[in-house]
């Protein structure tokens, strides 16, 4: 009878390790506020696969993307919760946790497309992204191109001086004070998602953001003119919770960064091949298509650069070192 309960005992032991997988899956859940058709989200999911791919499915990510698990505040705020795993979410939004990361949304700081991949490069970039992940336990992964942002409304807009006292919707992140204050407009801060209706109803009068993503929110339905500002460069970068960070292997974090760097190139040349070719769609779809002198704006935001009451949040030094990457030494 003990012999019997013995192999009863060893068998049905031997049946449930043979059910269970060599290493448990882990299930991580990565969150953003972007449009499904938008390659952040497209590049999220290959993102999600090769990670999948790589380490023979022990890591599956699931991708809520269109504010499925909240604003660009309350996925940031997940993050230290530990609801959510990863997130994208836009530098001046991280900057509100470390201020010098958001340098790089300073209005017309930015010379051109070649300086902002100087940044992406540069080794500032790499000391700001380190102090962000001391100061809030969580890691820069990587930094993707989201574009040129510029003004929709439903007039033309020529000089800083035809801004001033429009109702301006702007992300709910302060630094994006700076740009409403240099051309004298009212900022407005509303969730991404809710933008549409703000502006169908008149809640604003206008918005502020890059052309492949007023295509793909569909603003253009309910704005006139697409006025080319190109008054801020911005971007995302892609967050791991510290709490998922800390239990990654050396191989799995190494492999991590490598997959989601990888995303972040792939989707900065959709979104930079993208908005080359959009005004002429815009047109074709009946929009009036401004391009202003920028000098005048661009002189009007300078002054702030540095102003802390602004939003200004960095160093003089800091600033100095941006102002040099990829600067022409001839």
């Amino acid at each position: 009878m003990f012999r019997r309960l013995m192999l009863g005992a060893a068998a049905a032991a031997l049946t449930t390790l043979a059910a269970l997988p060599a290493e448990a899956q882990q299930r991580l859940r990565f969150a953003h506020v972007y449009e499904t058709n938008e390659p952040y989200h497209t590049e999220a999911l290959w993102a999600a696969d090769e990670i999948a791919k790589r380490s023979n499915n022990r890591y599956r990510i699931e991708v809520f993307p269109a504010s499925a698990l909240g604003n660009e505040p309350a996925i940031n705020e997940a993050l230290t919760l530990g609801t959510i795993d990863m997130i994208y979410t836009g530098t001046a939004f991280a900057g509100s946790r470390y201020r010098p990361l958001a340098i790089s949304n300073a209005p017309f700081i930015f010379r051109d497309f070649d300086h902002w991949l100087a940044y992406r490069d540069s080794e500032l970039f790499k000391e700001l992204a380190a102090a962000y992940d001391r100061a809030t336990g969580h890691r820069i992964l990587a930094l993707t191109y989201y574009g040129a942002r510029h003004v929709t409304a439903n007039r033309a807009i020529a000089r800083p001086e035809d801004m001033r006292g429009m109702k301006l919707r702007v992300p709910q992140a302060p630094l994006f004070l700076m740009f409403t204050r240099s051309v004298g407009a009212n900022a407005t801060p509303i969730a991404f998602a809710e933008v549409y209706l703000a502006l169908q109803n008149g809640t604003v009068d206008g918005q502020e953001n890059p052309l492949p993503t007023i295509q793909a929110k569909k603003f253009y339905e309910v704005q006139s003119h697409i006025v080319l500002t190109g008054h801020i460069v911005d971007q995302l970068v892609t967050i791991s919770s510290g709490a998922l960070w800390r239990r990654l292997s050396a191989a799995d974090r190494a492999m991590f960064e490598e997959v989601w760097r990888e995303a972040a190139a792939r989707a900065t040349y959709a979104i930079r091949t993208s908005e080359e070719t959009l005004p002429a769609w815009f047109e074709q779809q009946g929009k009036t298509v401004v391009r202003p002198d920028l000098a005048p704006f661009r002189a009007a935001a300078q002054p702030l650069h540095n102003d802390a009451q602004a939003g200004a949040g960095w160093t003089r030094q800091q600033y100095d070192r941006f102002q040099a990457l990829g600067a022409r030494t001839n």
